[in-house]
């Protein structure tokens, strides 16, 4: 066995600013270059699958909350369409309109504070000022509608927990209105910025067999050049109404699947969100937003899968039912938790310094990975 004495271990993390997280990134370095990267999880865990096991199905829908926790809405939007499932609820058009305006605002949250927290990882503090500034506009929204500001339990299994605030649509149609000049701004501050270019293009390229390969979806598979979308592809919901695009990388500012693809493709997605929310709002019908709920969660026995397209990719929800009012398990495909397995292959021959703007490019969550 030869030692290798030109290798180095370094830590970083799990307390560190740029790994968005109690995540520790184990570095194998050759000198200043990257040999392997070895991500330690686990540091978040609260056992969410198992503590399912002893909740009522309703009682469920805080814990969604708070794995992905900048993804709340779309987490109980993701849950709640599982258990209809299985119990055969059919929800009011009203609720299918209130759940897609609500999880398309909380896409464009997410998005914002990927992109907000990837520009202060390269070095730009400003741009990370000016998407929570647009992302506080969300959060008003999402609070006046109930009452939190990070975790709501406002998607019920067969309904919403109760209607819109009065202003909400007048609010959201003049938050589409502000907010679509800033993503302009955006680009003029970050996307197009020389040195933020220099920093991301032709970094951490993922190639698309290599993200099939992996499981790879959301944002990051898209930006690798493949149109894959639950929205489009296997449509939930009312998502099938909507007009709206699919953005795919394709190397504009240097080769197709690489960390800047990965940041523009979350700027594209916001624009298209937006268009949703407006022929969302023309749309909505009146109607009980409370009618199916029903008075006792109590599922047949049986199993079921159920996914959708969250911020960060493919969350999937597969629960059994043994017909009690507890399901007998819980199992969450997280995205976020797929994604970070690419990140050693991204990492290979680059540098330090790189590592940050490849993790930052993917766009994890710990709270939904460690679950």
């Amino acid at each position: 066995m030869s030692l290798k004495t030109e290798e180095m271990i370094l830590n970083m993390g799990p307390q560190h600013p740029s790994t968005h997280g109690v995540l520790r990134l184990e570095l194998k370095l050759e000198g200043e270059i990257i040999t392997d990267v070895i991500p330690h999880i686990g540091y978040l865990h609260r056992c969410f699958e198992k503590h399912a096991e002893a909740m009522t199905y309703p009682q469920i829908i805080p814990y969604t909350d708070r794995m992905d926790y900048l993804a709340s809405m779309y987490n109980e939007f993701g849950y709640v369409l599982a258990v209809e499932k299985l119990m055969g609820i059919e929800v009011p058009e009203r609720v299918e309109y209130i759940r897609v305006i609500m999880g398309e605002l909380q896409r464009i949250a997410s998005h914002l504070v990927a992109l907000g927290t990837y520009g202060a990882d390269i070095g730009a503090f400003t741009p990370f000022l000016f998407c929570f500034r647009d992302r506080e506009h969300i959060l008003h929204l999402f609070e006046i509608t109930s009452g939190a500001r990070l975790l709501y339990n406002y998607i019920w299994i067969g309904g919403v927990s109760h209607d819109l605030h009065p202003d909400f649509l007048r609010l959201t149609k003049e938050f589409v209105d502000y907010f679509r000049p800033k993503v302009k701004e955006l680009n003029e501050l970050l996307t197009f910025n020389q040195i933020f270019i220099d920093r991301t293009a032709n970094v951490g390229v993922l190639p698309a067999e290599t993200a099939i390969n992996y499981g790879i979806t959301g944002p990051n598979l898209r930006a690798s050049g493949v149109k894959w979308d639950l929205r489009k592809d296997d449509p939930y919901s009312i998502y099938d109404r909507f007009d709206f695009e699919i953005p795919v990388g394709n190397g504009e500012k240097g080769t197709c699947g690489d960390c800047w693809d990965r940041y523009y493709v979350r700027v594209k997605e916001m624009e298209e969100s937006l268009k949703i929310i407006e022929q969302a709002i023309e749309q909505i019908p009146e109607g009980d937003v409370t009618s199916a709920i029903p008075r006792r969660v109590k599922p047949p026995a049986g199993q079921v899968y159920s996914r959708v397209e969250n911020p960060r990719g493919e969350l999937g929800y597969f629960i059994i039912s043994d017909g009690s009012v507890n399901p007998k398990r819980v199992k969450v495909r997280a995205p976020s938790f797929v994604n970070l397995e690419v990140l050693g292959e991204l990492c290979k021959g680059h540098m330090v310094a790189d590592v940050v703007a490849i993790l930052g490019s993917i766009d994890i969550v710990l709270g939904e990975i460690d679950r």
